[in-house]
């Protein structure tokens, strides 16, 4: 069995693979994470785990994987990939975006693929169909909008549930969270429209953690998977061990 981490910015996250049948997922606070890791550990005994982080996380996190496990692999920019990773400064980017690419080019082979991750940063994510990982853009996400209103004011308030969202807001917190939602809703079809219109054969991905409040304000086809990271990391896992 694989296990498969992802440390990001707002949560860690883990997920269970035999094979490439996904068995279980998790999700918990960077300050929980040992004691997590431990408990997935002692509860599954994975033989082979691999790790992405974007975070400084507890390195006796690495040392325990390194024990537990017949392998462990820490996704870096000198890992083998089944992708070309043609970004400029490779040593900047994000491994969670490697970990996109990889997985798009397994599930769409021989396709142009822009991956979209709406997380705490929403990131667009460019494949070429000869398997070239060649960059895209990033952009804050909904947390980062919602709180930069916030801090960055003297009197608007943070908003912490979304709910309904229409396009006419009829207060502050109404019209906060329109112009929020819908204006992602807007960055992310015009950024879909322009790579279609630049390049033939495009498959649309969209996953993270807040691909729910935006699968259905997609105007275009698109291919909506919350477990599009974890699969690329287990691949990249099998490819290197």
């Amino acid at each position: 069995m694989n296990l498969c981490l992802d440390f990001g910015n707002t949560l860690c996250k883990a997920a269970l693979f035999d094979k490439d049948q996904l068995v279980d997922r998790f999700s918990f606070p960077a300050e929980q994470a040992l004691q997590a890791v431990e408990d997935i550990i002692d509860t599954y005994s994975p033989s082979k785990a691999i790790l992405s982080s974007v975070i400084n996380h507890d390195t006796a996190i690495n040392t325990l994987l390194a024990d537990k496990c017949a392998y462990f692999h820490v996704l870096n920019e000198h890992s083998a990939l089944p992708v070309v990773n043609a970004y400029a400064s490779p040593g900047t980017l994000g491994m969670d975006r490697v970990a996109l690419a990889v997985a798009a080019q397994h599930h769409y082979p021989g396709r142009n693929c822009l991956v979209i991750s709406i997380g705490t940063a929403i990131t667009y994510n460019f494949i070429t169909h000869n398997k070239f990982f060649r960059g895209g853009a990033i952009s804050p996400g909904l947390r980062l909008r919602f709180e930069s209103l916030n801090t960055q004011t003297d009197k608007l308030p943070l908003i912490e549930e979304i709910g309904y969202v229409q396009l006419l807001g009829y207060d502050t917190e109404s019209s906060i969270k329109s112009g929020v939602i819908n204006g992602i809703a807007g960055e992310l079809n015009y950024f879909i429209d322009e790579y279609e219109q630049t390049y033939e054969n495009l498959a649309v991905i969209i996953t993270g953690g807040n691909l729910s409040f935006f699968e259905n304000k997609i105007k275009k086809q698109i291919f909506a998977d919350p477990k599009f990271l974890f699969k690329g990391l287990n691949l990249i896992l099998d490819y290197n061990a």
